[in-house]
């Protein structure tokens, strides 16, 4: 039981679970024998994978709110700055001749 607990709250940090702190885990279970070493290696691969996962959905998540609240904002991206600069050294150029 004390095995899935720990599992179970291994699953739930994986966000922020290091490769590191994942193996001293299962480390202590396989020492205690409530695992093998096979199955702790691929326990430890399975877990950072997923929070790999994780991470680069939050990341998508987060930037995709980002720019919803900069589209109500009615801000202006990157790239419509850099156009409207050049633009604008267009004109200067113009009203230069």
């Amino acid at each position: 039981m004390r095995f899935f607990r720990k599992a179970m709250l291994l699953g739930l940090g994986v966000l922020t679970i290091t490769k590191d702190a994942a193996e001293k885990l299962i480390n202590e279970l396989v020492e205690k024998g409530e695992m093998s070493q096979d199955e702790a290696r691929e326990f430890v691969d399975d877990v950072v994978r997923k929070g790999e996962e994780q991470k680069q959905e939050l990341k998508t998540f987060i930037r995709n709110e980002v720019e919803k609240f900069k589209n109500e904002l009615g801000m202006a991206s990157q790239d419509q700055v850099d156009e409207l600069r050049a633009r604008i050294i267009e004109l200067e150029k113009r009203l230069a001749e």
